[in-house]
């Protein structure tokens, strides 16, 4: 015969049990919708479409100096940049810049140029979209995050 706690604890097991089941199979099912979701927007980065980015996390580098981490707006890059692959060009409020040179591989499209007397690097991953940029002088380095969309 079982006890009332005995019973008490095993309702509880089943419980959770239930829960951990349900919360696996809806984790799945999330899973499985992100990665086909991703496959079908992983043509949107392919360096066929304009792209508009947005920069969300700045860190500003000086030799010997720990870095500070901000806002874009904190070290003068644009919140947004238009991406122009066709016209090899990048375009914020101020200025656009000439992409010199473009590698369009697998799973990354990597772009770099000058522009105001730094050296520049950005990198878009063909996945998601998420963006990793450079700039860099004698003097500083800047490093700048960020993600863009057709």
């Amino acid at each position: 015969m079982m006890t009332r706690l005995r019973r008490t604890a095993l309702a509880s097991a089943l419980k959770s049990a239930m829960k951990i089941t349900t919360t696996t199979a809806i984790k799945t099912a999330l899973v499985a919708l992100l990665c086909s979701a991703t496959a079908a927007f992983s043509a949107d980065f392919d360096g066929s479409k304009r792209l508009i980015c947005a920069t969300v996390d700045a860190h500003a580098c000086d030799p010997g100096e720990t870095c500070l981490r901000g806002l874009p707006d904190d070290v003068g890059v644009p919140r947004f940049m238009r991406i122009d692959f066709a016209e090899k060009t990048i375009a914020g409020p101020k200025r656009t810049t000439q992409i010199r040179y473009l590698d369009n591989s697998a799973d990354q499209i990597l772009m770099q140029g000058t522009e105001l007397g730094y050296a520049w690097t950005v990198v878009i991953d063909k996945t998601d979209g998420a963006l990793s940029m450079t700039l860099v002088n004698r003097e500083d380095t800047y490093v700048v995050y960020g993600y863009c969309t057709p």
